[in-house]
């Protein structure tokens, strides 16, 4: 499996959902915010809670250049600009609504999502960049390379 770095903005929500759901599954992530929050949201940790992923422990925390380094594949979720580019990385951007303000059942269909596109293996529904191809493109099915790129898959 990949190592996955997964970024959002506050790294309370979105970001923090990814990691746990990707290492429930065996793989290595870590995540990160453009501007950190300061705690992660109590509607996500509920939401891991129900399917046995604890993290009440974590805090949110920066994006650093380390991160990007270590990752395989850097997915993104709303961090925009802020979101280091490195050539050579692999990214993707998932569309997907901060769970800020939302409540526990909505929070569930995220996490839902979330654990949808995670084990499919993809980034369905997302727009794909290669930083050394400097494209970028919408899709609607996994899996598919871009020019000057790399596969776009989690495994």
């Amino acid at each position: 499996m990949k190592k996955v770095l997964f970024v959002c903005v506050r790294n309370a929500g979105r970001s923090q959902l990814a990691q746990a759901l990707y290492e429930q599954l065996g793989g290595e992530a870590r995540s990160a915010g453009s501007q950190p929050g300061e705690h992660v949201q109590q509607a996500v940790v509920e939401a891991l809670q129900e399917v046995g992923i604890d993290i009440s422990d974590r805090t949110p925390k920066p994006i650093t250049p380390e991160d990007v380094e270590w990752a395989d594949l850097v997915v993104t979720m709303g961090c925009g600009d802020a979101c280091p580019v490195l050539p050579g990385k692999e990214y993707v951007d998932w569309n997907l609504t901060d769970p800020a303000g939302m409540c526990l059942e909505e929070v569930r269909e995220l996490r839902m999502e979330i654990g949808r596109r995670i084990a499919a293996g993809s980034a369905s529904h997302c727009s794909r960049r290669s930083a050394s191809a400097g494209t970028s493109r919408s899709c609607t099915r996994p899996a598919v390379p871009i020019s000057g790129g790399r596969r776009s898959s989690f495994a």
